[in-house]
């Protein structure tokens, strides 16, 4: 099979399917090309149509937007490249299995669950951005609520249990399907993300830099004297850009996916995404709404309307779609996770049904996708540190004389070494969140540190 083709699996294996407690065979192995597709489709997506816009919202200057996305993203890329690739090639593990390996089976199932929940969340909030522009053509409107678990209409409420179950069917069908999905899917996207932008700008009358930069400082001016000040500086857009996905690369999730690499090449791939979803795509989709407030003054940040004020039908359709190769590999992740609670012998569907459930139950509540800022640098806090505790296990454990994958060499069911590493830094991470206002993506890094270092002290006080 060439290179460039989405990763196949047969779902029918005797392994279970995704090969979730063996190493990847040779046979089923692919070139970096073959993930390209995958991330340009999952970073050119869902969450770019609601990101995009909360920038301008957050007060960020467009100078800082510019230049901060261009440094944190060059980061990202270089983190999924030097530190998940590499381990991900070398185990060719999910980082579920990984995980039971070194922290033991009754452990690894309260990790694999906080992660499959807060993915979870993030893949509601992108059946949310799908739905809003289904609700579009039938005049349905999506509201967020000042109530975290408030509701929009009830026939908003109806769409996302629609998109939802669909969204869940093709997750369900295994990585091959949602693999060739996003591949088909993200070359177009791009190019409507790219329109939107355009025809933005066209909206504004824009002629030069100084008119863009005009109309977008009344934007965050009509934004911030409805909502208040919010200062979105330049180093808090590089730290946001850089680990937004913390837990995918920080937290090594994306071994999961990482693991069907012939090399670490592999760990170019999110190249793509980054840089035609996480920069051009989002400084496009703030466009939309310094558009929006400069011809109506709403400063809503509703994705179906403003893709179809950009491009009309063109963009009800991209959204719909960018919204459902977001969540499909999002639900995938998760029901990964949620697979380790089910006894072996369960269809490998089974799990990625629970968290489609789970994800859309999400998603009824809209108020999510309006604090995607803070909710993807609190997860990253969360599943980032474990990360940590692969690297030691990895690179360290030899080195410095304790046992790799401890559980599984010592028959051990739950390492108390991994908890306390994993869960103490967490811990003091979430009281400067919530109790100091701490924006959460500083967590991230701290956070990761700490348990590695943590983890590599506990063992060797063990001397195990």
């Amino acid at each position: 099979m060439a290179e460039n083709q989405s990763v196949s699996i047969n779902i029918n294996d005797n392994t279970g399917g995704e090969f979730e407690r063996i190493p990847v065979p040779n046979s089923k192995l692919k070139g970096w090309k073959s993930f390209l597709g995958m991330y340009a489709g999952e970073h050119a997506a869902g969450t770019e149509f609601m990101i995009g816009p909360l920038f301008l919202a957050a007060g960020a200057s467009l100078k800082d937007l510019i230049f901060g996305l261009f440094i944190g993203n060059i980061l990202a890329i270089l983190t999924w490249r030097y530190l998940v690739a590499p381990i991900a090639v070398s185990s060719k593990l999910t980082l579920y299995y990984q995980l039971e390996k070194i922290a033991g089976k009754h452990l690894v199932k309260v990790y694999n669950v906080v992660n499959g929940v807060l993915f979870c969340f993030l893949a509601g909030a992108m059946i949310t951005v799908s739905a809003s522009a289904v609700g579009v053509p039938f005049d349905v409107s999506f509201t967020i609520p000042e109530n975290i678990f408030g509701l929009s209409s009830a026939a908003f409420s109806m769409i996302v249990i629609i998109v939802g179950i669909v969204m869940t069917v093709v997750a369900a069908a295994g990585y091959d399907a949602v693999s060739k999905f996003a591949n088909i899917s993200a070359p177009w996207m791009i190019v409507v993300f790219a329109a939107c932008g355009i025809s933005a700008l066209s909206q504004m009358e824009v002629d030069s830099w100084e008119s863009l930069l005009s109309d977008w400082d009344n934007g965050v001016s009509v934004i911030q004297s409805a909502n208040g000040k919010v200062d979105f500086g330049f180093w808090k857009i590089v730290i946001f850009s850089w680990l937004c996905n913390a837990a995918m690369h920080f937290g090594m999730s994306d071994l999961t996916i990482m693991r069907f690499a012939k090399d670490s090449s592999a760990g170019w791939g999110p190249s793509v995404g980054m840089f035609l979803g996480h920069y051009m795509a989002w400084i496009c989709a703030s466009f939309m709404l310094a558009a929006q407030i400069k011809l109506t003054g709403d400063i809503s940040a509703n994705p179906g309307a403003l893709a179809w004020s950009a491009v009309g039908w063109t963009g009800i359709i991209c959204v719909i779609v960018a919204g459902w190769t977001t969540a499909n590999p999002t639900i995938y992740r998760a029901g990964l996770a949620f697979q380790s609670l089910f006894p072996t012998k369960t269809k490998a569907y089974s799990g990625v049904i629970l968290a489609g459930l789970v994800a859309t139950v999400a998603g009824i509540f809209p108020t999510l996708s309006g604090k995607l800022l803070d909710f993807v640098g609190l997860y990253g806090t969360i599943l980032g540190p474990m990360g940590g505790v692969i690297f030691v296990n990895h690179y360290l454990a030899k080195k410095m004389s304790f046992t790799q994958d401890y559980a599984d060499k010592k028959g051990a069911v739950f390492n108390v070494a991994v908890l306390l590493a994993w869960l103490l830094p967490v811990a003091l991470g979430l009281y400067f969140i919530f109790a100091k206002d701490l924006f959460p993506a500083y967590a991230v890094i701290p956070c990761w540190i700490a348990s590695s270092l943590l983890y590599v002290i506990i063992m060797k006080l063990q001397k195990t």
